[in-house]
């Protein structure tokens, strides 16, 4: 009986140790793998991130350079539009003011027109250098000058007919009231050079009664080409030849401004 108990015994322990043996752990290289795996597919989601980011950065950066463009664009035109404006807007006060000018002069011309008509026995006065001729043409050939200025306005037309007159009679009385025209003309559509040698040619007579407003308007002249010191020289010269007189206070309110 005792035997059988040991044989029981016997049975009983090797049961438990091929169960023992039996039993394996569980595979680390498993687990380790897993864990490996789900690293670097962690890794491959955060660089995937990254790099969206990164486009859409340098997209947002593209546009904002666009957009800087067509800012600084924009912002150049307006300064374009702007000087044009500004210089528009002072073109257009000169060309009022000389205007202004003109209409002055024709008013006083008018005038010593109206006392020429009262006064036909002695139209020397009008300019006393010249030959006066009791040619009809000649006349008519001025006056109908003059006449485009003062009754038509049509000054392109004046400036035509003057320049004509001064070639058919260039002995004419009216020489020199003729060339101070053209000189006004010219100086009001800022041509200079022509206006200048207009008023020029009445310096040249020596004895018209324009001189010293020719004077004057030399000197204008010299001042809108910033040459100051040629227009205190005419200035200075109507002042001294013609005290007293309109021409030479005008001149010497100009000079005071160039001192």
């Amino acid at each position: 009986m005792i035997s059988n108990y040991k044989r029981a015994v016997a049975l009983t322990l090797l049961a438990s140790a091929a169960s023992v043996s039996f039993a394996a752990p569980a595979p680390v290289s498993d687990l380790n793998s897993s864990s490996v795996s789900t690293s670097k597919s962690s890794t491959a989601s955060k660089e995937t991130e990254t790099q969206r980011l990164e486009r859409l950065l340098r997209n947002s950066n593209r546009v904002q350079a666009n957009l800087q463009q067509q800012v600084d664009g924009l912002s150049m035109d307006l300064s374009q539009l702007h000087g044009e404006l500004e210089r528009s807007t002072h073109e257009r006060e000169q060309l009022v003011e000389r205007q202004k000018e003109l209409f002055i002069e024709l008013d006083r011309i008018r005038t010593e027109l109206v006392e020429l008509k009262k006064a036909p026995a002695q139209p020397a006065q009008a300019a006393p250098e010249g030959k006066y001729s009791s040619n009809q043409g000649e006349q008519q050939a001025y006056q109908s000058a003059v006449d485009l200025i003062l009754k038509n306005k049509d000054y392109d037309a004046a400036t035509v007919a003057l320049e004509q007159f001064k070639k058919d009679f260039p002995e004419s009385v009216y020489s020199a009231n003729a060339s101070y025209w053209l000189g006004q003309l010219y100086f009001s559509k800022k041509n200079d050079v022509e206006s200048a040698k207009a008023f020029a040619s009445v310096v040249s007579h020596e004895k018209s009664n324009k001189r010293a407003d020719a004077l004057v308007k030399l000197g204008d002249i010299a001042v809108r080409n910033n040459s100051a010191s040629a227009a205190k020289k005419y200035y200075q010269q109507a002042i001294d030849e013609y005290p007293n007189t309109a021409s030479a206070s005008s001149a010497q309110q100009k000079l005071s401004k160039l001192k």
